[in-house]
């Protein structure tokens, strides 16, 4: 129970439990006790000229079913977890069954990855068994953030695509699951000038896809384009390396448009996509590799 800060609030949740139990049996021993209220069993209320209320004792089966809720709820308490941190006499956890469940599931898989073993991601892909476990792996971990067909949404990238920023091929791949990824453009409006200056910046860089712009705009922009050139590149090409996108293409993750463009000068961006690699075992990310490799081939190599 760990989501307690200290041990008062466990002692604390232990007390209402025990005295919710408490109340329930002294709540029975009150109800049980029957009164002589009136000459005919009734507690002397009317209704309506004839509606009795009658002082009729409670049902025994209720009575001994409320009293085998009782029994059942402290015997529950006894063996799992409920009385603030204590454990229960089983030390069941929620995160301990899912282990066991994970550690069932990777012993009843693990002939099946031990076939994958010595097979690189190109091989791996042209395996329709592995391309369809590597699927169900980026179905159940990675389709939040990429789309269940890799096709990602605005921030997440696309990794159907050859536009790949960091890096390329299996390596990269598999080294961006294990320990995730950080881009980071910083803040360039001060360094590229007035706001003015900002807006023909965003018309030259929306100028090098040949995407709509003001070219009049562009050109007064292109010097000032020299404060983005030493990740970008003079050629605005992008450096893979440092992660700089390439801006001549028609691959935009963050929006397209004038106003896209200059709110991420001002403003600059930090992405993150957090480390993956104690979600999975070796031989998981190896297969989660190829799959992702296969994604991003003009001809898939397998399919499933």
């Amino acid at each position: 129970m760990s989501d307690f800060f200290n041990d008062g609030w466990s002692i604390y949740v232990a007390a209402v439990t025990a005295a919710g139990l408490v109340f329930c049996v002294f709540l029975l021993l009150v109800a049980s006790r029957r009164k002589v209220m009136a000459g005919d069993n009734s507690t002397g209320h009317i209704w309506d000229e004839d509606l009795k209320e009658m002082n009729n004792p409670l049902p025994r089966w209720w009575v001994g079913l409320f009293i085998l809720t009782v029994v059942f709820a402290v015997i529950y308490l006894v063996i799992y977890p409920g009385m603030g941190s204590n454990p229960g006499t089983l030390k069941w956890t929620s995160t301990g069954q899912w282990q066991a469940e994970q550690d069932k599931a990777r012993t009843t898989m693990a002939p099946v990855y031990a076939s994958f073993a010595n097979l690189t991601a190109e091989q791996l892909s042209k395996n329709p068994q592995a391309m369809a476990i590597g699927e169900r792996l980026f179905v159940n971990n990675c389709a939040q953030c990429h789309g269940a067909d890799g096709r990602g949404s605005k921030t997440f990238p696309n990794l159907t695509d050859s536009d790949w920023l960091g890096g390329t091929g299996p390596e990269y791949i598999h080294k961006t699951i294990v320990e995730g990824r950080q881009g980071m453009m910083p803040p360039m409006g001060a360094a590229v000038g007035t706001p003015d200056d900002v807006r023909n910046v965003a018309n030259y860089v929306l100028s090098l896809s040949n995407g709509p712009h003001n070219s009049v705009a562009a050109q007064l922009g292109k010097a000032k384009f020299a404060a983005c050139a030493a990740c970008h590149g003079p050629d605005g090409k992008g450096n893979q390396a440092l992660g700089a996108p390439n801006l001549t293409d028609k691959t935009w993750l963050h929006g397209w448009g004038e106003e896209a463009i200059v709110a991420m000068v001002n403003q600059g961006k930090t992405n993150v996509m957090p480390p993956q690699g104690p979600r999975f075992t070796p031989e998981q990310v190896n297969v989660l590799t190829a799959y992702v490799w296969n994604l991003s081939q003009a001809t898939k190599v397998a399919s499933n």
